[in-house]
């Protein structure tokens, strides 16, 4: 019995075939990894190479939800990936919602597409916009509860970049966060 040989699909090819697929523009498949919409056409014919630079190839890669590995062109970066916890669960309510990566990416205005690509794959942290948060909260179908408790880590997060000692100051963080807790919940 012969065996028939698999031929690996070109890169290039991969991205067309999804963007078909999906019916998703070049142009807007072009802001939602950050390149321009000349560099997708020329990417799709094969009048380019496909890009080698690790930042481009998982923005394509979180866009069709698959591992950067599946393009030949990736080179696993050396320095070791950080999972943050609330990306994670994001991604778990786009699955639970039964919605694929661009149709999320579409909810948001197009000037945030790019931005919330790399919050997904980890390159960036949330917001600490906490309007920006309800409305991953609100795309997502999210718990009032659980949108607070995100934006409280991301600003305790970020609280902490900023040099301050958060366990040290916890009555001055605890009192601000409960203040915040209140008015937050009382408009939503």
């Amino acid at each position: 019995m012969k065996t028939k040989q698999i031929i690996p699909q070109k890169s290039s090819d991969k991205v067309a075939s999804f963007l078909e697929k999906n019916a998703l523009h070049k142009r807007d498949f072009a802001e939602m990894i950050g390149v321009t919409l000349s560099y997708v056409y020329n990417l799709i014919d094969e009048t380019v190479s496909f890009s080698t630079r690790g930042t481009t190839i998982e923005r394509i890669a979180t866009v069709m939800e698959v591992a950067p590995e599946e393009f030949s062109e990736y080179k696993i970066p050396q320095e070791p990936i950080l999972v943050d916890e609330t990306v994670e669960l994001i991604k778990e309510y786009i699955k639970n919602n039964k919605m694929s990566v661009v149709s999320f990416l579409k909810s948001f205005p197009r000037k945030k597409r790019l931005d919330m690509v790399d919050v997904l794959r980890g390159a960036i942290p949330l917001p600490i916009d906490f309007k920006e948060i309800q409305l991953i909260g609100k795309t997502l179908n999210m718990p009032n509860e659980e949108l607070y408790s995100i934006w409280e880590t991301r600003m305790k997060q970020a609280l902490e970049s900023a040099g301050m000692n958060i366990y040290a100051n916890s009555a001055l963080v605890n009192s601000m966060f409960e203040c915040a807790k209140k008015q937050i919940m009382k408009n939503l």
